[in-house]
């Protein structure tokens, strides 16, 4: 028996205690590498041939004029713009925010991005510029983008990040540990991240999982470390730092949406998916909308549930969206010239 086949209690055990949820799914009196190591190895293999060829068909379908136009819309409103390069300044994120707040000065209509993602101790710059404007701010921790830090390193990271002002925090995990077969460690690491990501004040902030899924080998593992990351706490499953190739491709992103689907058919809890790197175009970034649809459903189709991680799409989906409304492109030299490489 798998967990597909068990109907679990929402309420059973508690969201702010995920070992004690995860043996409740389990069904066991104790978390260990064995109890974990037997639970994600039942899960549902990934058909390699499927998967890729239901992907390649979702990036076939057509999205006319007025569904574009609102497609356009969604994916801006998608965008964790994203600048993490080691020569970021105070200068580059407050003008990266000041972007996120006006993306097109000539159409003051265009929607803002959902957060500015930065590194940790960049985020009181980017505060400065968005205070509480809504569009929210994101910071990576816990030793992006290798994770290769001691635990207390890595939570010093995320309080630092949270206390500095972060509403969001990007977490790695530890890849070597879990392709060892580690999975109580990396839970661990996980659910330490997210009580570091409470608040004073008893609030919390949201806490996204990087896979970096181009390291893990095997789509089987995609579906396994995405199942161990909602197991820990993650309110989002994230692809990739952007540092790996490949990155946020569509089959892994199909894995991770059924994956969230399918875990809110057990547990009541609905969460995120967040892919980034590599999503340049709208073009693309569409195709991975028509998959939120079809795949997970209507109800992701929300910047609260669903993310990319990209700064030069911007530029193009401003592009397009210009072309809609005036009949031509308007040419990159109108639109800023400052979205990062990272991405």
């Amino acid at each position: 028996m798998t967990v597909l086949d068990t109907a679990v209690d929402p309420a059973a055990g508690s969201t702010e205690d995920p070992a004690a949820r995860a043996r409740d799914l389990l069904g066991v009196s104790r978390l260990t590498d064995t109890s974990l190591t037997r639970w994600l190895h039942a899960l549902p293999g990934v058909d390699q041939v499927g998967a890729e060829a239901r992907a390649a068909s979702l990036g076939t379908r057509s999205i006319k004029t007025t569904s574009k136009a609102w497609a356009i819309d969604l994916a801006i409103s998608m965008i964790d713009l994203t600048t993490l390069e080691g020569a970021d300044t105070p200068g580059k994120v407050r003008g990266l925010a000041t972007r996120a707040l006006t993306p097109d000065p000539a159409d003051l209509t265009t929607p803002s991005p959902a957060a500015v993602c930065v590194y940790g101790d960049m985020v009181p710059f980017a505060r400065e510029v968005l205070g509480h404007s809504g569009v929210r701010i994101a910071a990576v921790a816990t030793a992006f983008p290798s994770g290769r830090a001691s635990m207390p390193v890595k939570l010093a990271d995320t309080r630092d990040a949270v206390a500095a002002g972060a509403d969001e925090i990007d977490m790695v995990i530890d890849r070597g540990a879990f392709l060892a077969g580690h999975y109580r460690q990396v839970f661990d690491e996980i659910a330490a991240v997210k009580a570091a990501c409470r608040r004073p004040d008893g609030t919390s902030a949201r806490l996204k999982v990087i896979m970096e899924t181009g390291e893990l080998v095997t789509y089987d593992n995609v579906r396994r470390a995405s199942w161990l990351s909602m197991l820990a706490g993650g309110d989002f499953i994230k692809t990739s730092t952007g540092k790996i190739s490949p990155a946020a491709t569509l089959p892994v992103t199909l894995i991770m949406l059924e994956a969230v689907r399918d875990w809110r058919e057990v547990t009541g809890q609905q969460l995120g998916v967040k892919p980034a790197g590599g999503i340049r175009t709208s073009k693309d970034a569409i195709k991975f909308l028509v998959a939120v649809n079809e795949v997970a459903g209507p109800e992701w189709l929300d910047n609260h549930w669903f993310r990319f991680g990209a700064s030069s799409l911007l530029n193009d989906l401003i592009l397009q969206r210009q072309r809609l409304a005036i009949g031509a492109y308007s040419g990159s030299d109108y639109v800023p010239d400052d979205a990062p490489s990272l991405y």
